[in-house]
Order: structure tokens, then sequence, then C-alpha cells
């Protein structure tokens, strides 16, 4: 959860408000999902649960929306991470004003789980 908190269940979304450094939010799971933006998602993507399998779906769901699933499966980055950066916080040019990672702490992250990447920085 927000903050480092662990939730109990993967029944749902565990929608709890965490406030953390000064900001609050709802975000839970592998990919921070708001309570909001889970629910949006889920019910286009028929997910019944908040389980590993439902959020790895529900993130490709909101990657597609925002143009960049091309721009993931072929690798390319820094332009993945630009067209995405409304939907995470905490990607490189984020709008929302709360911290960031730079592009290369998020290449170093991804690179130390094994992705391939290709035109990084340019």
């Amino acid at each position: 959860m927000f903050g480092g908190g662990l939730f109990t269940s993967y029944a749902d979304h565990p929608r709890q408000k965490i406030t953390w450094s000064g900001i609050t939010s709802t975000a839970a799971g592998a990919y921070q999902f708001l309570a909001s933006t889970w629910d949006g998602i889920s019910k286009r993507y028929d997910l019944h649960d908040f389980s590993p399998e439902s959020q790895d779906i529900a993130a490709l769901g909101l990657i597609k929306g925002r143009g960049a699933l091309a721009d993931v499966l072929a690798g390319r980055f820094r332009s993945a991470i630009d067209k995405c950066n409304k939907e995470w916080a905490s990607l490189p040019g984020s709008p929302y004003g709360q911290p960031t990672l730079t592009y290369s702490r998020a290449q170093s992250i991804l690179a130390a789980n094994g992705e391939q990447m290709e035109g990084v920085l340019a």
C-alpha cells in the first residue's frame, strides 16, 4: 500500500486512505492503483478481484489507454514513461507534485528486474 503498508486480502482493492510524507492516497498493489482508478479499470476489463493477475491485466489496460503499449513491447523506455507519467505519479515528468524517480533511477530498477530497453535515455 502507499507508504509501505500491507493489505490482507486480494478480494478487492483495500480502499484505505493513507497519509505519508504529507500526501494522502488510496494507492495499493503492485502498480499503486488508486481506488477510483481500480474501480474504472476493473469494470472495463471485468476483473473480479485484486489478485496479482488482475493487477497485471489492469496495468496493461492503463498502459494501452495511454498509447504506450507498443513502446513497452518494443522496449522504448523513455517514450513509454513519457506517455504513462500521468497515470503513475512517481514516474519521471509526472505533473502531480509528489517526488518522482529520475529516468536513470527508473531505468536501473527495470534493468535490475531483467527488462530489456532500447534508446533508453534518448
